[in-house]
């Protein structure tokens, strides 16, 4: 096992959205210190950090003194520099590595890699010139055409039915490489969350099953409703996935559910992820907290499930249209919903604000129950 990091070492996150707003809790509960490099001055993270250096994630001076002051740096998204991960790398531990997170930021090479794991996707063609529009395409349609880079959230993809329809999005995707993904018979969508640390030791959350809408993630229910053979080889896939990637942190793994009650794996986050924030309350260690154990050499925690939990996403679009707050009393007068707000200044459609979770004997109970109080909201 290598060196370990102990309490109370500070600890540096390139990024201070909600993922690092929870990561500096979890830290600083811990017992570590907290820097946070991002170059809002409003960082949900910041409220929580012991440093906030404001500036772009390849500023050199900014770097330079993560590097200096910090035992080790790791990140909460994968559209940070991995160039500046890199660069930290050759100074301190970084985990994720700056090579992990390049090849989560470009779907070609995320599915390339999950093929050299042995695992399936969906059946997908490489676009990185428009030349590659002259390949036979009906085995891909109809299908989604997606950016290859920066796409989260539903953004940057278009559903296609014809090779013209696919040509016409190419363009209006503005010729940027693109992945044309067929569409597969889903009977829904589940994740795991996987913890790699450098002692080589691996731990996997239970699988969460996942409902989306208008691309963003809505609910999260654990245990997902699948068979457990279904949840266990998830859970293998996941681990798989790290080994390849010789990955240290915690990497989330998203599946497909086809109707043949199959899996293949649809993408993967470099980081904690919203399909797991249920481990807060749910677990018996959190992501956030597996993510401080990864970056210091630490073995995972337990990953026990505590009780069956629904984790329900609060968007903007909650808030009321002059920004006026939802009805919190319904949630705060129920004891087995714990609420999370994330610290942001403006509430936006779309714009991720907060979310709450619902502990109930059964997963029934608490989507009922979790439904119920999203109503009143």
């Amino acid at each position: 096992m290598s060196q370990v990091i102990l309490p109370p070492a500070m600890l540096g996150i390139l990024g201070g959205g909600q993922l690092g707003r929870m990561f500096a809790v979890a830290a600083k509960t811990m017992g570590y210190s907290v820097t946070v490099l991002d170059p809002d001055p409003n960082a949900p993270a910041a409220a929580f950090a012991d440093v906030h250096l404001r500036a772009p994630y390849n500023d050199h001076a900014a770097l330079k003194e993560l590097a200096e002051t910090c035992a080790a740096v790791t990140t909460e998204f994968e559209n940070v520099n991995a160039d500046s991960m890199r660069w930290l790398a050759r100074h301190i531990p970084v985990s994720p590595s700056g090579d992990c997170v390049a090849i989560a930021q470009d779907r070609i090479l995320e599915k390339s890699y999950i093929r050299k794991a042995g695992l399936a996707t969906a059946p997908y063609l490489a676009l990185e010139t428009v030349s590659d529009l002259n390949h036979d395409l009906a085995p891909y349609l109809p299908g989604i055409l997606k950016t290859a880079r920066l796409g989260y959230d539903g953004k940057g993809q278009i559903n296609v039915a014809t090779p013209a329809e696919a040509r016409a999005a190419y363009a209006d995707l503005g010729g940027q490489p693109c992945v044309l993904e067929k569409r597969v018979p889903l009977a829904l969508e589940v994740s795991a969350i996987v913890t790699r640390t450098s002692a080589h030791e691996v731990a996997v959350f239970p699988i969460a099953e996942n409902r989306h809408a208008q691309g963003i993630l809505d609910v999260s229910i654990v245990p997902a409703r699948i068979p457990s053979e279904l949840a266990e080889q998830a859970r293998q896939m996941a681990r798989q996935l790290a080994e390849t990637l010789d990955y240290v942190g915690v990497l989330a793994v998203e599946f497909f559910v086809l109707e043949d009650n199959s899996l293949v794996v649809n993408e993967m986050a470099p980081r904690p992820h919203n399909s797991g924030h249920y481990t807060i309350d749910g677990c018996a260690t959190d992501q956030f907290q597996q993510q401080v154990r990864a970056m210091c050499g630490l073995y995972p925690g337990r990953t026990d499930l505590l009780s069956p939990i629904v984790m329900v996403n609060l968007l903007g679009d909650v808030w009321g249209e002059a920004g006026s707050e939802p009805k919190w009393e319904v949630l705060m007068q129920a004891p087995n919903a714990k609420l999370h707000l994330y610290g942001k200044k403006e509430a936006r459609p779309g714009r991720k604000m907060g979310h709450f979770c619902v502990l109930a004997p059964d997963a029934e109970a608490a989507i009922e129950q979790a439904e119920a109080i999203k109503s009143t909201l």
